[in-house]
């Protein structure tokens, strides 16, 4: 298990379009961090193939992304002054519904499983786990805006459905400190009091932990 020194700070997790990365780079900024943005290396555009057949790249996609997170994370934890957008510690969230819609076959899922729970044995959870919860519409509203033509591809139940295992999952969330903020109606981004009363809970929340 990495050493509690080198543990990650800050993890900014919520579904696809919340504002993860904006969100990252802010406090990246207040806090003196480290930023790390959700890793992307998909040199076999797996994402791209698995939107368009799901069942055919869903694993191999899965077990990418999970081996990239995990790489990621250790990185991160090495440093002791890292945040991150999303990590592998809501990886799961994804393969459990594939498993769920059969985009993966018990078989395929129980192999991945044996993996990151192995992965997870090597880490350490953030410090602080930040949760910005989104209704479905905003979410979609967001995405729309954002443009990204894959995700434009994507029919709406997928997004809801997603939503919905992000919920399932942090309800029961046992990781250590978590803090979760509906910013449905927060304009982060752009709107100054709206960052200062995010900034407000999430720096509060982090200082607590290191009480």
């Amino acid at each position: 298990m990495v050493d509690n020194q080198g543990r990650v700070q800050i993890v900014v997790d919520g579904v696809t379009g919340v504002g993860k990365s904006s969100l990252v780079q802010i406090l990246a900024e207040h806090l003196k961090l480290k930023a790390y943005n959700e890793v992307f290396e998909d040199k076999n555009q797996l994402l791209h193939k698995f939107f368009y057949d799901r069942a055919r790249w869903a694993f191999p996609m899965q077990i990418n992304f999970l081996t990239n997170r995990y790489k990621q994370y250790r990185e991160a934890s090495c440093l002791y002054q890292a945040i991150m957008d999303r990590s592998i510690y809501s990886d799961a969230i994804f393969a459990r519904m594939y498993l769920e819609d059969g985009y993966l076959t018990k078989e395929e899922f129980a192999v991945y499983h044996n993996l990151l729970q192995s992965m997870l044995a090597d880490l350490m959870p953030p410090r602080l786990m930040v949760r910005l919860k989104v209704d479905a519409n905003e979410a979609i509203c967001r995405i729309h805006k954002r443009g990204r033509a894959d995700e434009l591809e994507v029919e709406r139940a997928y997004w809801e459905r997603l939503n919905r295992c992000y919920d399932a999952t942090y309800e029961n969330y046992s990781g250590g400190h978590l803090l979760t903020v509906d910013v449905t109606c927060l304009d982060f981004v752009n709107n100054q009091q709206d960052r200062n009363r995010l900034l407000d809970q999430i720096i509060t929340a982090y200082y607590e932990t290191k009480a």
